[in-house]
């Protein structure tokens, strides 16, 4: 992976890291009026996408350092969201109020992790790789 892509890479994952944390922030303590705006939240979706936030931060910082240990990491980060995502199903089909784009931002959500942590295994892969060749 070139130096510009990989860099990219971890300034998209940054940046997705603080927007998640400063979104789900507002959500949860009811800054700027967001919590009015996003309408019939559900809680424990909220709460999944801030631990995620924490998670994309973490591995931006490990993809960074070039650690391996990303790869587990974004791993995580979409087992917590596959989980969340069957939770909410399961709510919705017991009646549970929710926004339609929920389901949605959780489905994107879920391809966006999916792809940083692919990213992320070829990026790092091929570092090491390239490392151990020296």
């Amino acid at each position: 992976m070139k130096k510009f892509t990989f860099v990219l890479l971890i300034a998209v994952l940054l940046v997705f890291a603080l927007l998640t944390i400063f979104m789900t922030n507002s959500v949860i303590f009811d800054l700027f009026g967001i919590r009015e705006k996003e309408g019939n939240f559900v809680p424990f979706v909220v709460w999944a996408n801030w631990f995620c936030g924490f998670l994309y931060l973490a591995a931006a910082y490990g993809l960074a350092k070039k650690k391996e240990w990303t790869i587990q990491v974004l791993s995580i980060a979409l087992a917590v969201l596959i989980i969340t995502f069957t939770g909410l199903v399961f709510y919705i089909y017991t009646g549970g109020i929710y926004e339609t784009k929920t389901v949605g931002a959780m489905l994107f959500r879920i391809a966006v992790t999916l792809a940083f942590a692919f990213l992320a295994r070829n990026a790092i892969n091929t570092n090491f790789k390239a490392n151990k060749q020296k």
